[in-house]
């Protein structure tokens, strides 16, 4: 079997090298000042790396924790991120709203209620919660129907902004179809083994039960307007931010565009970021959404690291690290759980990908753990076929992993389904 070295594309004398000039390093990598001939071999021997295992026209910037740039190739060349775009709107997430925040949905009585049935609409006051699927919505049935209600002589009418199955479009037509109970037999399942529902899946008087089995409530047609002020009767709370954001990250769902507007919206994401790097490298931000669909975004490798280091300096204000909100690679499910996977890979970097084949971007950019901090870096490649690209910047941080002694992140996965996050509460 070949060597993992020889697989990331450096021979294993090479490799050997490297390693002895690590471990000077190490020793001192606390003490010794930037200009220190160990820190300047081993920057030397990085930079000969990236130009091999990445390509010399491509961006790649590796600094230590203490500031000393290892590697700084095409550093400041501000190209297409695609998903990175998502760590600047992450950190002005944090910023605006804490990680504890939860996006709140009301569901509220138009009219009033009696003998199971609501005489008007259900309507749903949205603030923008991202994660509301089939199994928050079946939570949200489950207590209303125990509030007593069975059938909305009405219809949902949304109110604020509003997503359902990660969709902005038909959402309350999707919401309405999963209150009748009309949800993939998977979702009842969850619910009910979570929330002890067996026995409830039949209607009650003028309810309904979906084909999975669940309970549901029957709508008519939508109420004509003038109803009194909507009375509050179940209030659905996201879970907190901190662990949604990570979840987003990990799949680099483009949900993230419309979460950008909680933030206060794009403009206001860019001016987090920007404010948060040096003034050099403010030019080299540029963000069009949140997610990176945006033709008109724009990072720089160096400018990746600065806002990488901004927002683990916001986490550690709240005791978090970025593994709380990047993904670890061989561990967390999404982007990264098979890439760099293998002994001494798993678990040793928490970093944010990003590929949009279309505007010939592909990103990897995050941080690698030492005794002496951590070590960050970006690799932002252009012009190349996804893939490619993707074996290129695995075997640079291969790269990485080998000139340092690394550790794993100390994170454990939480394995729980995100619905169990949700907080429910009947008014």
């Amino acid at each position: 079997m070949t060597p993992r070295s020889e697989r990331a594309g450096f021979a294993p004398e090479r490799l050997a090298r490297m390693r002895r000039v690590a471990l000077v390093l190490v020793a001192a990598v606390g003490l010794a000042p930037a200009s220190s001939p160990a820190r300047a071999a081993l920057a030397r021997d990085l930079a000969a790396q990236a130009k091999s295992l990445v390509g010399a026209d491509q961006g790649v910037y590796v600094e230590a924790a203490d500031g000393t740039v290892l590697v700084a190739q095409a550093a400041a060349r501000a190209v297409h991120p695609a998903s990175v775009s998502k760590v600047p709107t992450t950190l002005a997430l944090l910023r605006s709203l804490g990680p504890e925040h939860r996006f709140e949905t009301r569901f509220a009585a138009a009219g009033p209620l009696a003998d199971g049935v609501l005489e008007g609409n259900l309507v749903v006051e949205a603030s923008g919660d991202p994660f509301l699927v089939d199994e928050n919505a079946l939570v949200v049935l489950l207590a209303l129907r125990g509030l007593g209600l069975a059938r909305v002589a009405g219809d949902v009418v949304v109110r604020g902004p509003f997503l359902f199955n990660w969709k902005k479009e038909g959402a309350a037509a999707r919401l309405r179809a999963a209150l009748e109970g009309k949800v993939p037999a998977a979702a009842w399942q969850a619910v009910r083994a979570r929330s002890g529902a067996a026995g409830r899946a039949g209607g009650a008087a003028g309810g309904s039960a979906g084909g999975a089995g669940a309970p549901g409530l029957a709508f008519g047609r939508a109420a004509a307007s003038g109803a009194p002020p909507p009375r509050v009767l179940v209030t659905h709370r996201s879970q907190p931010l901190l662990p949604l954001v990570k979840a987003l990250n990990g799949y680099s769902n483009n949900i993230f565009a419309p979460l950008a507007d909680a933030a206060g919206g794009i403009d206001a994401v860019e001016r987090v970021a920007r404010a948060s790097v040096p003034a050099a490298m403010r030019g080299e931000i540029v963000l069009g959404d949140g997610a990176g669909a945006n033709p008109r975004n724009r990072l720089s490798p160096r400018a990746a690291v600065a806002l990488l280091r901004a927002l683990e300096a916001e986490l550690e204000t709240h005791g978090a690290d970025l593994a709380d909100v990047l993904p670890v690679t061989g561990v967390d499910e999404g982007t990264l759980r098979q890439r760099l996977a293998g002994p001494g890979e798993r678990g040793r970097v928490a970093a944010k990908t990003g590929s949009y084949g279309s505007y010939g971007a592909c990103a990897l950019a995050g941080a690698l753990r030492t005794d002496h901090g951590p070590v960050y870096f970006a690799i932002l490649n252009r012009g190349l076929a996804i893939e490619p690209a993707r074996r290129r910047q695995d075997a640079f941080v291969r790269a990485l992993l080998a000139a340092f002694d690394t550790k794993p992140w100390p994170y454990q996965r939480d394995d729980a389904p995100a619905f169990t996050r949700a907080e429910v509460r009947a008014d």
